[in-house]
């Protein structure tokens, strides 16, 4: 699909798309109304009459799998398959070989980029006025309203190698924003170079646009791997992009919005807070500014918007399609790595999990090194290994299988003072925090218990068993007693894993819920306990393993909708829909309890 009309087209023809005639603020009822749709799984929104705005809104756009599927097909995974294999395949070559991979080559000339001297997004020209654009603001305590499916598009100042990528942008004034550039991403890299050299560095922020462009955006691709190279592998042909009007980078031509200006250097301002993806507020924290020069958009354009919070939201079912795509290439650029799965559960960067080969003894450390050394896989907080095949996405199976074979003295790895997600917040300070390695390989070592039977000691309200080996506990609340974690460790014999939270029985009523606030309300170096002692520099575990995933009084606030835009969109909803066919679901829950 070239651009976003088309991809509206196909959404319309299947039922996926529902028209809002009402006006609608985009004053936090747009996000409210959006994220009750999507908890019901729910269509597309077009939102024809965002309040102060002539441009319509459309949301929710790959709020389902199914969605998702029609945006992309599987032209791109059936591609990336035959690339990954090539190296097997073409051993040794052979004319035969190469003429059997004829049809590849074909559909490899058809990727990359063509250029022409103007396109749809260049059709009108104007003076930046940011406020006549209908930014969505989601949650009652962000800073104020956000481009929430960003586009950015920098180029290095050396080498000239682009980035494209996805970091939030506050609006701060008809002509200033802010840039979100996260630690570990390209856009942050080259600003950072550009600063070196006391340069501003020129940014292109595209909205809108062919779907594969939005995905590609953000891809977890390794840095020097070009975005919009995997753009044209999903739009299915060469990508279109011409001359800027306002800049010196080209502009892609089928945009819906291209905002030009130039990020300065050694200038930050408050940015923030903002509802993030993890379910909590991200603080105010200082953030480069985004000087725009022009907004460049067609005539009739439509203001692309998602809203994120509490999982699963859109960004779930890209992020899930997006690693289902890559997956093959893990094996090439990591060898000894057969299968890798992150959890958007728990913000994706928390919890990922790998199936490993075990060789020789220890092996499977390699593997863990080699993942943490890789692109975004970097930021990963805590990982699993395995050494036997699974399928990763069903949680419960991966993780009885590493406690089964998990030895607390040798098997687990805790990495302190390390970088950690700029949007986690469970470390002691921005962008830092510590990492855990959780070994599961070889033959099982011990049964693993699946019911609790004892008295509960003190402080402890209820018990829920999660999985074979994995008992939830509902502790006193850390500010009453932080340090339960480790009184309760020796409480639970057998048990190899006792996850300490709130509220035992609301942690496990999904796998969801469980992933959510197990992984994303600890850091391994400050929230792992039992007994333990230092051999040879390494801390050895014994006995139970506690994870206290108890909300901390540093923690963010978790995302709930304020009362009052509750109640307009409670009032509105036939209004909204007047066909009565579109469920209300529940925003404060989401998908969690699914």
């Amino acid at each position: 699909m070239r651009d976003l009309r088309a991809f509206l087209d196909v959404l319309r023809a299947e039922g996926e798309l529902v028209e809002i005639d009402a006006e609608v603020n985009p004053n936090l009822e747009i996000a409210e109304v959006h994220r009750r749709v999507i908890a019901a799984g729910g269509p597309a929104l077009l939102f024809k009459r965002p309040t102060g705005s002539s441009f319509p809104v459309v949301t929710n756009l790959f709020g389902t799998k199914k969605r998702v599927d029609l945006a992309f097909g599987r032209r791109a995974n059936d591609f990336v398959k035959r690339a990954a294999g090539l190296p097997h395949e073409l051993m040794p070559p052979s004319l035969g070989k190469l003429w059997g991979l004829r049809d590849f080559g074909w559909q490899a000339l058809d990727l990359g980029l063509q250029h022409a001297a103007r396109g749809p997004v260049t059709e009108v020209v104007t003076a930046p006025n940011l406020s006549r654009i209908p930014m969505l603001t989601s949650w009652p305590e962000d800073s104020g309203a956000f481009v929430t499916l960003p586009l950015v598009y920098t180029e290095h100042p050396e080498t000239h190698v682009h980035n494209l990528g996805m970091y939030r942008i506050e609006r701060k004034a008809d002509n200033r924003t802010g840039m979100h550039w996260q630690i570990g991403k390209g856009g942050g890299f080259h600003h950072h170079v550009a600063e070196q050299r006391h340069e501003a560095l020129p940014v292109n922020l595209f909205v809108g646009g062919p779907p594969g462009l939005i995905a590609s955006a953000i891809a977890p691709l390794p840095e020097n791997v070009p975005e919009l190279l995997l753009a044209s592998l999903l739009v299915g042909e060469r990508l279109r992009r011409c001359d800027n009007p306002a800049g010196p980078l080209p502009l892609v031509a089928d945009c819906e919005f291209a905002i030009v200006g130039e990020v300065p250097p050694h200038l930050r301002e408050p940015e923030g807070p903002f509802g993030d993806h993890y379910g909590y507020y991200s603080l105010q924290h200082d953030f480069p500014v985004f000087n725009v020069a022009k907004v460049c958009h067609r005539k009739d354009a439509i203001w692309p918007a998602t809203v994120v919070g509490k999982p699963r939201q859109e960004d779930f079912f890209l992020g899930d399609w997006l690693q289902e795509l890559l997956s093959p290439l893990f094996p090439v650029v990591m060898p000894a790595v057969r299968d890798l799965w992150s959890y958007g559960e728990t913000g994706y960067h928390a919890l990922s999990a790998a199936v490993v080969q075990e060789r020789y003894r220890r092996e499977a450390m390699a593997s863990a090194f080699r993942i943490l050394g890789e692109g975004q896989l970097s930021l990963t907080k805590f990982l699993l290994l395995l050494d036997q095949p699974m399928d990763l996405k069903n949680f419960q199976p991966v993780l009885e299988h590493v406690l089964a074979r998990f030895r607390p003295e040798t098997d687990l790895y805790v990495l302190s003072n390390l970088s950690m997600d700029t949007l986690d917040y469970a470390g002691p300070a921005l962008n830092e925090g510590s990492k855990a390695v959780m070994m599961g390989v070889g033959p099982a070592v011990r049964e693993l218990p699946r019911q609790f039977r004892g008295e509960l000691p003190g402080g402890v309200g209820s018990v829920a068993v999660y999985c074979g080996g994995c008992l939830v506990v509902s502790g006193p609340a850390y500010a009453e007693e932080p340090g339960a974690a480790d009184r309760l460790a020796a409480n639970f014999p057998g048990w190899p894993l006792v996850v300490l939270v709130d509220d035992a029985r609301e942690a496990t009523r999904s796998d969801s819920r469980f992933l959510w606030t197990a992984f994303t309300r600890m850091e391994p170096a400050a929230d792992l306990h039992g007994a333990r002692r230092i051999h040879r520099n390494h801390v050895v575990f014994e006995g139970s393993i506690v994870l206290d995933a108890r909300k901390k009084p540093t923690y963010p606030a978790e995302l709930f909708c304020d009362p009052d835009t509750a109640a307009t969109v409670d009032r509105r909803w036939a209004e909204y829909f007047p066909s009565g066919k579109v469920e209300m679901g529940d925003s404060d829950v989401g998908h969690l309890d699914r």
